[in-house]
């Protein structure tokens, strides 16, 4: 199975899923929730994390982390390690505890933040336990400690929330106008969608294409064109592949100077089109077909023919205008 990449940034912001091993009920009363939760704090504590949201079910828990050091992986290794060993102490019980390693996605603050502390509140309104006016006594979850802020330890700050459904006081009177606010969420389907409830859980990123894009850069992976070290599978592979892919057609696009109009209006063997095709199977995954489609070759099977015919015609002259194109692209 692909181990995911981990994306650790000083002040990133993740959202962390992690289900019993067999979706196995891990949490099964008010002791286990209590020591699960001791350890979170701990980590927080030892990590200097911010804890931004979390709720604690029964078989699985969502977290939303900040992390001001950058060490994701070293304070999950450690929480999910410390609450396992202290779980099969009190029980006198062996065993895998969780389904595998936890999935953690990154978050762009701007876009979805909100609306994940939103979704990450409501998930006892969403597992039947309770409807939005009977959040306050759900004990294993920030919006507790959102309702009781006198109980909140420093590193738990719930009031995002507050501020992503309107500017919120940090009041009693802000308390009522969330719950006020929640309420309506969960009756209202369309506002979920738009909110993109359905996305919280799925693939490796919670943002714009823009913010997947800067990501993979960060990582070094549009600049060598492969996504070998994403280590993903399925939708997410083929989301971060195509970012790359549409990322060196626009650099080399850049590099000829050419634009979209262009694409339309020249011919489909144009010398420009033909070199930025070489590199897109050089140096990407790109089939064929995606190149065809994109810079408007024609045939898929022609790609790889004029790929090929520039090979040949590079090997046995030089050519001035392929060679200022490889460098203005490699820059």
């Amino acid at each position: 199975m692909p181990r995911s990449l981990r994306i650790e940034r000083e002040n990133g912001v993740y959202h962390v899923i992690n289900r019993g091993n067999y979706q196995q009920d891990l949490f099964i009363n008010e002791g286990a929730h209590r020591s699960f939760e001791k350890c979170l704090f701990e980590a927080c504590k030892k990590c200097g994390w911010i804890l931004e949201g979390f709720c604690v079910m029964t078989n699985h828990f969502h977290l939303v982390i900040r992390t001001p050091k950058g060490n994701l992986v070293y304070g999950m290794k450690w929480l999910q390690s410390t609450f396992a060993n202290r779980y099969h102490k009190f029980r006198q019980v062996h065993g895998k505890l969780f389904q595998g390693r936890y999935k953690s996605l990154i978050v762009e603050e701007d876009t979805y933040l909100g609306a994940l502390l939103h979704y990450v509140a409501l998930n006892p309104v969403r597992a039947g336990i309770c409807d939005v006016e009977g959040l306050h006594n759900y004990r294993w979850s920030s919006y507790w400690y959102l309702r009781n802020p006198a109980s909140r330890p420093e590193f738990l700050d719930p009031t995002g929330a507050l501020r992503a459904a309107g500017n919120l006081s940090d009041t009693a009177q802000g308390h009522r106008s969330y719950q006020a606010y929640l309420l309506w969420l969960s009756e209202d389907q369309t506002a979920r969608k738009d909110m993109a409830f359905d996305k919280m859980c799925r693939g490796w990123a919670l943002g714009t294409k823009e913010f997947k894009r800067e990501l993979l850069q960060s990582e070094g992976l549009l600049k060598d064109g492969t996504s070998e070290r994403l280590r993903m599978e399925g939708k997410d592979l083929a989301e971060a592949n195509e970012l790359i892919w549409e990322d060196t057609l626009q650099r080399g696009m850049q590099a000829v100077s050419r634009t979209d109009v262009d694409i339309a209006n020249d011919r489909k063997s144009a010398a420009w089109k033909v070199w930025i095709a070489a590199e897109l199977k050089r140096h990407t995954s790109a089939p064929s077909t995606w190149i065809a489609h994109k810079l408007n070759m024609g045939s898929p099977q022609l790609v790889g023919v004029y790929a090929k015919r520039l090979e040949r015609e590079i090997e046995q002259k030089p050519n001035p205008e392929y060679q200022d194109f490889i460098s203005k692209y490699t820059e």
